[in-house]
């Protein structure tokens, strides 16, 4: 019936709200992650189909890579003001990290009382094996042209003017972080010294920073805004059909492995 009404003259159809589900980790060229350009066919759809009259975003992710995090994010904001549509961001069990930074692109952002929100920080984690090849005796041969060519090899012993450079960069990308945070939520962040430390927040306490707006689930807030008849039309990413059938369980249980680990660090 409601197909009929869009070419009926004079008929107003229902409202419609697009849902984009953003699950997993945030990487690129990684199969199952979340990527720009793996966005980027379901975002313009979302915006560009059947005039909505907002896209929500289900998100539940701990982060990952920060360049993704902000390629997505402004996508979405430019999407937006192009299309004159606002956005709706939903946290499910966490938003955290560039979780988080996607979010912070929405106009509102809602969450569930025992959702995870938060951890505006950057991390670097490697490991170091110089020790294991001396003892089996391994040597390591790295030949390069420019000192700072081989920065924190893991299988050489730390270096501390590579730490302190490796420092400067995470504190360089903090700080985008910090300013798109800022952007997007403007005077609605709390003046609270932890927000900036890599410190999270859970349901209300999130809303009492400014992290969420307030506490809520996507249908019945949409439902709230545009009335009991607005009707959702629902875009997320499908894995390749070989992917599917199995055909590349390895790469796909590594994957798997990764982002349990990436959920893992909030308890998830």
């Amino acid at each position: 019936m409601n197909v009929m009404k869009r070419f009926i003259p004079f008929v107003k159809s229902n409202p419609t709200v697009a849902v984009i589900r953003m699950q997993g980790t945030i990487a690129s060229g990684t199969r199952g992650t979340l990527s720009d350009a793996s966005l980027r066919p379901l975002l313009e759809k979302a915006f560009r189909k059947g005039k909505p009259v907002a896209v929500a975003l289900e998100i539940n992710s701990p982060g990952g890579s920060p360049v993704q995090s902000s390629l997505i994010g402004a996508r979405i904001r430019r999407l937006s003001e192009e299309t004159e549509i606002p956005v709706y961001a939903f946290v499910e069990d966490v938003a955290a990290s560039g979780g988080y930074w996607i979010a912070s692109a929405a106009d509102e952002i809602y969450a569930d009382q025992a959702s995870i929100l938060g951890s505006i920080g950057v991390i670097s984690a490697g490991f170091g094996a110089h020790v294991f090849l001396q003892r089996q005796g391994i040597e390591r041969r790295v030949y390069t042209a420019g000192k700072s060519k081989s920065m924190l090899d893991p299988f050489r012993p730390e270096n501390e003017e590579d730490v302190a450079r490796l420092n400067r960069l995470l504190g360089q990308l903090h700080e985008t972080f910090i300013t798109q945070v800022k952007t997007g939520r403007g005077d609605r962040l709390a003046d609270n010294p932890d927000l900036y430390t890599g410190e999270i927040w859970v349901g209300q306490g999130a809303v009492d920073v400014g992290l969420a707006d307030a506490l809520g689930h996507l249908i019945p807030a949409m439902k709230d805004r545009f009335g009991d008849k607005t009707e959702f039309r629902r875009y997320e990413q499908r894995r390749p059909l070989l992917s599917r059938l199995g055909a590349t369980m390895a790469k796909d249980a590594l994957g798997a492995i990764e982002d349990r680990a990436e959920f893992a660090r909030y308890g998830l």
